[in-house]
């Protein structure tokens, strides 16, 4: 019941794009898909793979999770990068408001103008 409650809430979090489209092309080149295709249908002979075999269900859910992460480092990345950014413009404006007045301290440093 609390994996149903999760899903729920997720679901009401999900964008149209993946309400509608929730499946992801596959990254693997066709004779890839077959080849994987083949190794599934075989019966495992190690017992790693009986245990994966229970855990095929999950694989959509690995996606998007996956997705998720992705989509996670990549804002994580552009928050930094315009972090930085913003660092970079308040110095400026700290030494053209710095060039435009006229202080003691001001006086006695460089002026950038």
């Amino acid at each position: 019941q609390r994996v149903l409650r999760l899903a729920e809430m997720c679901r009401r979090l999900e964008t149209e794009e993946e309400k509608v489209l929730p499946f992801y092309p596959s990254s693997l080149v066709e004779g890839e898909q077959r080849d994987a295709q083949r190794i599934l249908e075989e019966t495992p002979a190690e017992p790693l793979a009986w245990a994966m075999r229970d855990y095929v269900g999950l694989e959509r859910f690995w996606q998007r999770f996956n997705k998720a992460k992705l989509e996670e480092q990549a804002l994580e990345r552009e928050r930094a990068a315009l972090s930085q950014r913003n660092r970079r413009l308040r110095e400026l404006l700290r030494q053209y408001l710095a060039g435009i007045s006229v202080t003691q301290e001001v006086l006695g440093e460089p002026n950038p103008l």
